[in-house]
């Protein structure tokens, strides 16, 4: 079992940049690939990005790459999404997310989901 906490969501204005976190418990959490999905009321949900158990590979959806900066920290059971250059569009409830699989993330719901933070980004 892997139970994911997210931290750092906010408002912040349009060009701002904000790091969450998103922290894991499970002694398994090293063995896991990990991401980040987010959602808008009246839209699906979007994969953004994801992480390999190793740091080794990353994958960006095509909206946020180059702004935004995925890494973990193993020894910490912690995972960072750095967000800079944001705009209203990145506006939406931010979910941590882990999966034995990185080969097939964002083409399915991964496994475990944590409760979401908020990002709210002003005009």
């Amino acid at each position: 079992q892997v139970q994911l906490v997210e931290f750092g969501g906010g408002l912040v204005q349009a060009g701002g940049s904000l790091r969450l976190s998103c922290v894991a418990s499970g002694r398994t959490f090293g063995t896991y690939a990990m991401g980040w999905f987010r959602r808008t009321p009246g839209k699906e949900r979007e994969f953004v990005a994801s992480i390999s158990w190793s740091s080794v590979s990353t994958n960006y959806a095509d909206s946020v790459r180059g702004r935004f900066t995925i890494s973990r920290d193993n020894a910490q059971n912690t995972m960072y999404l750095q967000m800079n250059s944001l705009n209203p569009e990145d506006t939406a409830v931010y979910y941590c997310t882990a999966d034995p699989s990185f080969r097939t993330y964002g083409l399915g719901d991964p496994q475990y989901w944590g409760q979401g933070t908020q990002v709210t980004v002003s005009s």
